[in-house]
């Protein structure tokens, strides 16, 4: 693969990166996400001099560039809860955002979280240590939630005097493992965090390895929304009824705001709202006050429809020719979220996309363990635990199946009590 280098001006941009960091502890996680700042120049130099001066006090000779992130690192040792932490960077060529979610079994609900929206998940192993337990979940939870690429990185390549037979062997068993899941796109690269080698710049330690650096993988990996066509979703958030009575124009206004979850729309388009079932044309498509021919995926705007239609929060439009299933029974892989263990006696709120309803679990097939992948008969569900189950909804949502829209695949599950987000889950097809 020739990809640019990332620091080329002449290079195009190639839209925004979401990718997910994960590992076991002490494989290097902080220092790699800290050494892709530092050598891709985005780090600023009030934060870069902050952290000389920390580990000149430390008496390193060289930058910690695990000091980066060692927001997170204290919240663990201080056991405050613990959450995903975010970095952003650019590089003049691509943005990107980093979810960098702790690995342990017991924040496996984190993991899931931060993973939903990637999509590249970087799987860090200790060149000394190969193939761990946590590699295996990781991955497990990767492929769960449809994260299209993997990109093990065998870190700590200098430890092993950057043998190639090691680096060898631990894809040899990677491959192995992963014929058992649904891993359809991986990668393999070694690397040394610490030093710098196959992260942003080659190095030259590594010659034997003739594959793109990190940062290359990166720079080509595509977008989300950009490998396949997708049907057109577009959620309705809001109506817009203007009240102006300076301007008369305005009273006949009626715009429908929302995100195009995915797919596309343009004016002139045949729509279908759901769930009347009732059908009008696109009229006019804007951004704030500004109007466009087209919209694409994951932009905000506000819909104007050619007739006059009863449309509020929770319809859906979609394109006449690509209608989602309207169902009002489910079966899906949900991970509990909540220290409350759910109980099949009650009521919860289920929310998918704008649209909320009623929701009951009918049964429980089994829970996942998320280690050695075995199924197992289970009553109710704990916090973190994974399960396949069905559930009765009170009135129908509109669904894709998560493995070909993870937008209008997926929910979240509501306490209406609480109010607090207790569970979310993806839609079998």
């Amino acid at each position: 693969m020739n990809a640019p280098h990332p620091l080329d001006p002449q290079a195009t941009d190639n839209g925004l990166l979401r990718f997910l960091t994960c590992g076991s502890v002490d494989d290097g996680k902080s220092t790699l996400i800290g050494r892709l700042l530092f050598d891709s120049k985005t780090i600023l130099a009030d934060t870069l001099n902050a952290i000389e001066k920390t580990s000149a006090k430390r008496g390193m000779t060289a930058v910690d560039l695990s000091l980066l992130t060692d927001g997170l690192q204290a919240e663990r040792e201080q056991g405050i809860t613990i959450d995903v932490a975010y970095r952003y960077f650019t590089t003049g060529t691509r943005k990107y955002i980093i979810a960098d979610a702790p690995g342990h079994e017991q924040y496996t609900r984190n993991m899931v979280t931060a993973a939903s929206t990637a999509n590249l998940a970087i799987i860090l192993v200790d060149a000394r240590k190969g193939m761990l337990t946590q590699t295996r979940r990781h991955s497990y939870l990767a492929s769960l939630v449809g994260i299209p690429h993997l990109l093990v990185a065998v870190n700590k390549m200098d430890l092993v005097d950057y043998d190639q037979a090691v680096f060898e062997k631990i894809k040899a068993d990677y491959l192995a493992f992963a014929a058992k899941l649904d891993i359809r796109d991986v990668r393999f690269i070694p690397l040394s965090a610490l030093n710098g080698d196959m992260v942003v710049e080659r190095g030259t330690r590594l010659g034997w390895y003739e594959g793109p650096t990190l940062m290359q993988i990166l720079e080509a990996t595509p977008a989300a929304h950009t490998e396949k066509a997708e049907d057109f979703r577009f959620p309705v958030q809001f109506v817009c009824r203007p009240q102006d009575s300076a301007n008369p124009a305005l009273h006949d206004y009626r715009g429908f705001m929302g995100r195009v979850e995915s797919g596309e729309i343009a004016v002139g388009d045949a729509v279908t709202v759901l769930p009347s079932g009732r059908t009008s044309t696109v009229k006019s498509i804007e951004i704030g006050a500004e109007p466009i021919e087209r919209a694409i995926h994951e932009q905000s705007v506000t819909i104007l429809l050619a007739d006059e239609i009863d449309i509020s929060r929770g319809d859906m439009i979609v394109k006449s020719a690509e209608q989602p299933r309207a169902v009002k029974q489910i079966d899906a892989t949900v991970c509990w979220l909540s220290e409350t263990p759910m109980s099949p006696a009650r009521t919860y709120l289920l929310r998918h996309t704008s649209r909320e309803v009623k929701a009951k679990i009918a049964k429980i097939d089994y829970r996942l363990d998320v280690n050695t992948l075995e199924r197992e008969a289970i009553g109710a569900l704990a916090m973190n635990d994974i399960a396949q189950l069905t559930l009765k909804l009170a009135q129908p949502i509109f669904a894709d199946a998560y493995d070909r829209n993870r937008s209008t695949g997926a929910f979240i599950i509501i306490d209406e009590s609480t109010n607090n987000t207790v569970g979310a889950g993806m839609i079998d097809g």
